[in-house]
């Protein structure tokens, strides 16, 4: 990560739903949250005396696709770790919908309908890709044929039929992350929180990653990115918040952003240009 250390982190497995063989057609059924928001009112960190984030805003609405960015040191993986409950907030709250959530450990917010996928990997070493499946639904309440059947599911829509039987060490950036995504999804979040989803992964698996959050987003998912990557992370949200110094510099659709002077000169660069492939 590129700023503090967290408080804590909590190693919790946080898994959810699905997607298809392409990325674009839909399968299962979306999440009934549609009048539900993620949001962060007030978001402060402190670390002794020193403020990393001061006062942040920023929501999550369903079926859109939010970007939080920001140079290093900024504060935005601070926000994120707030948003995703690895870190304890100084000040502020988290809200689902109407409920505040901001106490609420990593696993409690899962089963309200927060997914999260780390940085840093996720899967099983040790085990095959569809063990990895197995292990996530093993918690679910269903039966062993319905397990078996959204785990074939998973591994048609997310292209793993070849690597099914694979260890996960044996597995390519891409191929461990399409795994990480499906395993993440297995039980149908209304939210998807991705932390540098395109981190150590090459250009063909990072138009796989940009094609399946377009296709959570089609399915009414609200998604979270925070990514160094931002020509990638750009080309895919309908909004996105800038950080800059802990707090919220800019904040507005992508070609919004990608036009903006002042954002152009603390952080995208005056040759930047946006590539949007939504």
């Amino acid at each position: 990560m590129d700023e503090e250390e967290p408080d804590a982190f909590l190693d919790e497995l946080i898994r959810k739903s699905t997607r298809s063989e392409n990325f674009e057609d839909v399968v299962l059924p979306v999440p009934d949250q549609n009048s539900i928001s993620l949001r962060a009112e007030g978001l402060v960190k402190r670390y002794k005396k020193r403020s990393v984030v001061k006062a942040i805003d920023l929501e999550v609405r369903p079926g859109e696709i939010v970007g939080l960015l920001g140079p290093n040191g900024a504060g935005k993986t601070t926000s994120f770790y707030m948003i995703v409950g690895m870190i304890r907030p100084s000040g502020g709250k988290v809200f689902l919908g109407d409920q505040e959530i901001t106490k609420l450990p990593m696993f409690e917010r899962a089963r309200k309908g927060i997914g999260y996928l780390a940085q840093e990997a996720s899967i099983f070493a040790q085990l095959s890709v569809e063990d990895n499946l197995h292990s996530v639904l093993e918690y679910q309440s269903l039966s062993k044929s319905e397990r078996n059947t959204r785990v074939e599911e998973l591994i048609e829509e997310f292209r793993l039929e070849r690597v099914r039987r694979s260890k996960g060490y044996m597995l390519s950036g891409g191929e461990r992350r399409r795994t990480e995504i499906a395993r993440a999804l297995a039980t149908r979040p209304a939210f998807f929180l991705l932390d540098e989803p395109f981190a150590g992964v090459d250009p063909i698996a990072v138009e796989d990653i940009q094609s399946i959050v377009a296709g959570l987003k089609r399915r009414g998912i609200g998604v979270l990115i925070t990514d160094h990557n931002v020509h990638e992370t750009l080309a895919i949200t309908d909004r996105a918040y800038l950080l800059y110094e802990g707090a919220i510099l800019k904040q507005g659709t992508a070609q919004s952003l990608a036009t903006d002077p002042e954002v152009r000169r603390r952080y995208l660069g005056e040759n930047f240009t946006l590539e949007r492939y939504l």
